[in-house]
């Protein structure tokens, strides 16, 4: 009787065996597409591009010719040839820092008012995401070359000379590029509506009806119930908004990609990429900063 029954045993353990190993082929089955291109489109040009950063890369007749340079081009971009990162990329970045919190203003407010009900509600969700669409990044520049974007009130009350007079060069500068194509930049924000009105449909409304109740204000409401929980939505969209910003028209860096020399725009590509890197850690900073006090503030944390 223990015979078959350890026989018995031994079936289920092959059965249950064979259907674990058929299940994990069916699963690599359906991921093998995106693991082969994931491999082929950006593990390898990666690579390839960080191979070249050490590299005289040239692209002849006979086929490509490929020097050793060691960390010349990062030493010619980061010490050598220093204007194009201190004297041009530092003024853009300062330009983004300014330019997320208004992107980020502007998108939560106008998705808590797509979000109301309203006659032609679904229309006016489509014309704010409509830029997304059809702005490309040579359509901006062009805007930008002739002039567009900037707020008529600005020159008409002369407030770009009251910036310039009464703030560092450092920090006029950019906040004058941003008022002069600030139409421009709200353009930028129809992605980050709609994280913020999906955010925003993850709220119960009985939180909000029970807030109501209580007698609570619509000011109280927003502090303490849509501004919490849109807090995830808040952290994503600043990853998405400072990752786009780094591909901005005015961005210096994308004017300066050399195509005569490819060891040395890979290596400026990879200083870049550890450029974004920081200033994504500075962005976490503020955000975890700013949530802290905001704890601290709401809840007595």
């Amino acid at each position: 009787m223990s015979e078959v029954v350890r026989k018995s045993e031994v079936v289920v353990r092959k059965r249950r065996l064979k259907a674990s190993v058929i299940r994990k082929l069916e699963g690599s089955t359906f991921i093998a597409p995106w693991v082969i291109g994931f491999l082929v489109f950006m593990v390898f040009p990666l690579g390839y591009s960080f191979y070249m950063s050490f590299h005289q890369v040239r692209i002849l007749a006979t086929g490509i010719e490929i020097k050793p340079k060691g960390l010349d081009y990062y030493k010619y971009i980061l010490f050598e040839n220093a204007n194009l990162l201190y004297n041009q990329l530092i003024p853009f970045l300062r330009q983004a820092l300014l330019m997320i919190p208004v992107i980020l203003v502007f998108s939560l407010l106008v998705a808590i008012m797509l979000n109301q009900k309203f006659a032609g509600r679904s229309l006016f969700r489509s014309i704010f995401f409509l830029p997304v669409i059809f702005t490309t990044g040579q359509v901006v520049r062009e805007f930008m070359n002739q002039g567009e974007g900037d707020l008529g009130f600005i020159e008409r009350y002369n407030i770009t000379s009251l910036v310039s007079q009464n703030l560092n060069s450092a920090w006029s500068k950019p906040i004058v590029a941003i008022m002069g194509s600030f139409v421009l930049i709200l353009w930028y924000s129809g992605v980050q509506i709609l994280i913020f009105l999906a955010g925003r449909q993850t709220i119960s409304n009985s939180v909000y009806e029970a807030a109501r109740i209580d007698g609570a204000s619509p000011w109280d409401v927003f502090w303490k119930i849509t501004l919490p929980g849109m807090m995830p939505f808040i952290l994503l969209n600043m990853i998405y908004t400072t990752v786009d910003l780094f591909t901005f028209p005015t961005n210096p860096i994308l004017t300066q990609v050399n195509t005569s020399n490819y060891g040395q725009s890979s290596a400026l590509a990879w200083i870049y990429f550890a450029i974004i890197f920081v200033f994504l850690g500075i962005v976490f900073f503020l955000y975890t900063r700013v949530q802290k006090a905001y704890d601290r503030t709401s809840y007595g944390v």
